[in-house]
């Protein structure tokens, strides 16, 4: 594929989009199908999403990726400074 992601990439975005459908915590998901550590694979993920190639290859997800990503951070930045969220 010439989407310009890697096979790990992919795998990584095709796993966040479906993983509710797995048995089981996502944490031990993540190891069993994809065989790295949680952390890396936030790692990997975070990453990712700011990728013009991960947005192009799954819009959808990547947005709602950032989105939630971008509400944290807010929260957090909300909560540092003392102002309400």
């Amino acid at each position: 594929m010439t989407d310009g992601l890697t096979d790990t990439e992919r795998a990584i975005l095709a796993f966040e989009a479906e993983w509710r459908r797995h048995a089981g915590a996502k944490e031990e998901a993540i190891r069993a199908e994809l065989d790295m550590t949680p952390a890396r694979y936030y790692q990997l993920l975070g990453r990712l999403i700011d990728q013009a190639a991960a947005l192009e290859y799954d819009p959808m997800l990547v947005k709602r990726l950032r989105r939630l990503r971008d509400r944290r951070d807010a929260t957090r930045l909300a909560r540092a400074s003392g102002t309400p969220s």
